[in-house]
């Protein structure tokens, strides 16, 4: 698309947004990757804008129009997402069907699959969980024990899954599960789609230190999948998890973070809350501009990702980069807003600068390092595929999985 026509694309979506969302207050922070628990309504409500967004071609604006997309380009897309990041859009319970589900459905699903399962997405009727982590697999994802058999009546699951977001509110979930125990353990894993009202699942909310229940786990027992559920195709599993987990890093890397302005902000707050002129400290002041310097560098790799979707390449090695920087930046920017509000900061009610929305931040930030891999697993994705340096270890990567110690 032409930068004239993604210019009109920028208005188009800016008096949507105007007329239909309500804007968050200057300075005010957009939830942080969505890892708080839902407000009163807001399933509901999010399920209603997000049908709205589709009738109006702004969800899916990069997916193909025949699956209900917008059919534009990565550039309008992240246009759209600069755009929405001043405005209450209270979508954060679509952001795994958004941004994870639906990629790897238009990657590795066939047609009825995309035709089934997108349009459904963009409409606001389903919403999507992923089922990949588990107590004893989660940097090492491809240790997962979660069992699937194939019997007459289609696919037997049974297993533990941990750390599912907004587990308990959704329809759907992309699954990875253990087909075949005698081959290596990248190599014997398939992708599902799985339902989770479906008799045999249970979810039980897991408490955070942000107060939130945004987690849960989640156990299989013995759950019926139709044979059709597999995506990609058995045991090729791991392919179809390397395209959710590039996406997944791509959009934590991709999301509204801490943004100089609102470090600025902060300040002028504080400074008014104290009654004073403003925050001279110039360590601050040099902090704040680093921050500012990161997330410009952070845009520029934004736009080289563009290009490559735009030429039809999905997220690769280089979403760790995005994904650890990112989480790092976010670490910064809510160690220079605890020492911006200093004493203030053990005021985290309604009376409080802010009314505790930076407290939340910290508290809830630290998932960012270890979504979608820790930080060390993503050094590793870097070091081998991008730098071409040895692996680091034997993980036993060569043995077939029923011969592997595990503990």
């Amino acid at each position: 698309m032409s930068r004239a026509t993604s210019a009109d694309f920028g208005v188009r979506a800016r008096d949507w947004l105007e007329a239909n969302v309500p804007r968050r207050a200057a300075g005010e922070l957009p939830p942080v990757a969505s890892v708080r628990d839902p407000r009163p309504g807001e399933i509901g409500r999010a399920r209603r804008r997000q049908a709205a967004l589709s009738a109006a071609g702004l969800a899916g604006i990069s997916w193909p129009v025949e699956f209900g997309g917008a059919g534009l380009g990565e550039t309008e897309e992240r246009l759209f997402l600069k755009l929405s990041s001043d405005y209450d859009l209270e979508l954060e319970s679509f952001k795994v069907a958004m941004d994870l589900v639906g990629p790897t459905i238009l990657a590795h699903g066939t047609d009825e699959q995309r035709s089934r399962y997108l349009p459904r997405i963009l409409s606001g009727a389903d919403l999507w969980c992923q089922l990949f982590s588990e107590p004893g697999a989660g940097s090492d994802l491809a240790s997962l024990a979660t069992r699937a058999e194939l019997r007459d009546d289609g696919w037997h699951v049974t297993g533990q899954k941990v750390w599912t977001s907004g587990g308990h509110d959704a329809d759907l979930a992309i699954l990875v599960a253990r087909t075949d125990f005698s081959v290596p353990k990248h190599r014997g894993l398939t992708y599902f789609v799985a339902g989770m009202h479906e008799p045999g699942v249970t979810v039980r909310p897991l408490r955070q230190m942000n107060g939130g229940s945004h987690f849960a786990e989640v156990f299989l027992d013995d759950v019926v999948l139709p044979a059709d559920s597999v995506l990609g195709g058995v045991g090729n599993g791991w392919q179809v998890v390397r395209t959710t987990l590039g996406n997944e890093r791509s959009a934590i890397g991709g999301d509204p973070g801490i943004e100089a302005e609102q470090l600025i902000g902060l300040g002028n707050s504080v400074a008014r809350h104290r009654g004073s002129a403003s925050l001279p400290d110039p360590v601050l002041v040099d902090a704040i501009v680093a921050v500012h310097v990161r997330n410009r560098a952070l845009a520029a790799l934004t736009r080289r990702t563009e290009q490559r979707a735009a030429a039809g390449a999905q997220p690769g090695p280089e979403a760790s980069i995005f994904k650890l920087e990112y989480a790092d930046v976010q670490r910064v920017g809510n160690d220079i807003a605890m020492r911006i509000l200093g004493p203030d900061a053990l005021l985290s009610g309604s009376d409080g600068v802010g009314a505790g929305a930076w407290q939340a931040n910290l508290l809830t930030s630290p998932y960012l390092r270890i979504a979608g891999g820790t930080d060390e697993i993503q050094r590793n994705i870097i070091a081998e595929r991008i730098l071409q340096l040895p692996a680091d270890r034997e993980d036993g990567r060569s043995l077939p999985f029923d011969q592997l110690r595990r503990g």
